[in-house]
């Protein structure tokens, strides 16, 4: 199986994991194979259709180097969503080209990463990106010296890589998932 088991501390073990969708739904991240009850199969069969369909859309605007993290890649039994990160031109991004062309596929038009964007999350004072929203997955953008916002055990800024490889909150290093066509 391309994606191993999660280690004894819920989490996928050290390294990058390259999957197709087909083979990400047949993971152990979408069944209960082996993780009891309340694993929610529904739920995260939703999510990744979601992610799919924004991944879809990076693909289309030649964007190939996408990668999915966060608590789904965790043996929660009902993570929150999907987060992830995808690789693209510092100096398309920063024209917001990236983003026009990705809504021009969307039609909710949710990609943009503006604070003002933001709103909180039903019955939570965590305010969340639109395709958040609409589609519980939230992927940012990555270039090389873009900062993540997330910091490390000495409060260090880190990048989207080195920040999704790591447990929030434990700053275990951790494995991704890589989506391939």
């Amino acid at each position: 199986m391309p994606i191993p088991p999660f280690t004894v501390a819920g989490i996928l073990p050290v390294g990058t994991f390259p999957v197709t969708f087909s083979e990400l739904r047949q993971s152990h991240l979408v069944s209960s194979d082996g993780y009891g009850d309340g694993w929610d199969r529904d739920w995260r069969e939703r999510l990744v259709m979601n992610a799919e369909i924004l991944v879809k859309q990076l693909w289309q605007i030649g964007v190939t180097e996408v990668f999915l993290d966060g608590s789904f890649a965790e043996a929660k039994p009902h993570p929150n969503d999907i987060d992830g990160y995808f690789e693209c031109d510092a100096k398309a991004f920063v024209q917001g080209l990236v983003a026009q062309q990705l809504n021009a596929l969307d039609p909710y038009k949710v990609w943009t990463w503006a604070q003002a964007t933001r709103r909180p999350a039903s019955g939570s004072m965590k305010r969340q990106l639109p395709m958040w929203h609409r589609y519980h997955v939230e992927l940012y953008p990555h270039f090389p010296g873009l900062l993540s916002g997330i910091v490390d055990p000495w409060g260090n800024e880190l990048q989207f890589p080195a920040a999704f490889r790591q447990q929030r909150g434990t700053a275990l290093r951790k494995g991704i998932v890589k989506i391939v066509p």
